[in-house]
């Protein structure tokens, strides 16, 4: 598979999970957490499908593009781990979190997941879902929509 094929197949299981876990999660209170920004495609696409509820950010720098800029208080720049431990001494509440950060080497990318996980545990609410390319730790993981390869995507509930 080339890597251009490989990116369509990420980009559909984006929109395929975002759109299944949005259903999911209607009925439950909470926020939405997009961690990894990036460019701001799929925080675009949270905010299509999920337009009454608060979507915070986490990014180590705002270079979206310019239609994908958060507001400003829901934007928490830096590092992952303290802005996670903001969060949660804030107690903020998550239903849905998209799990996108990444280095681009697989180990280094699973070690990162696994660390983060226990501060991601500590902001989602019980019955929460959590969309994520790289395997975390300490959640059930569930299956996700039929439109996704199990490989090409994780899926995950807060107990």
């Amino acid at each position: 598979m080339s890597r251009l094929e490989s990116m369509r197949r990420r980009l559909t299981a984006q929109i395929d999970g975002i759109n299944w876990a949005a259903a999911k999660v209607a009925d439950l209170d909470g926020d939405v957490l997009e961690m990894g920004l990036g460019n701001g495609r799929t925080y675009d696409h949270l905010r299509q499908e999920l337009p009454d509820r608060r979507i915070w950010v986490i990014d180590r720098i705002l270079k979206c593009h310019p239609s994908c800029v958060p507001p400003e208080q829901d934007f928490l720049e830096g590092e992952a781990e303290p802005m996670l431990q903001r969060m949660a001494a804030a107690n903020r509440r998550i239903i849905l979190a998209h799990y996108d950060f990444g280095f681009g080497i697989k180990e280094k990318d699973v070690e990162e997941g696994k660390r983060l996980s226990p501060l991601i545990a500590a902001v989602m609410q019980p019955g929460g879902l959590i969309l994520s390319q790289q395997p975390l730790v300490g959640f059930d993981q569930i299956t996700g929509p039929d439109t996704i390869a199990p490989d090409r995507y994780l899926f995950y509930r807060k107990v």
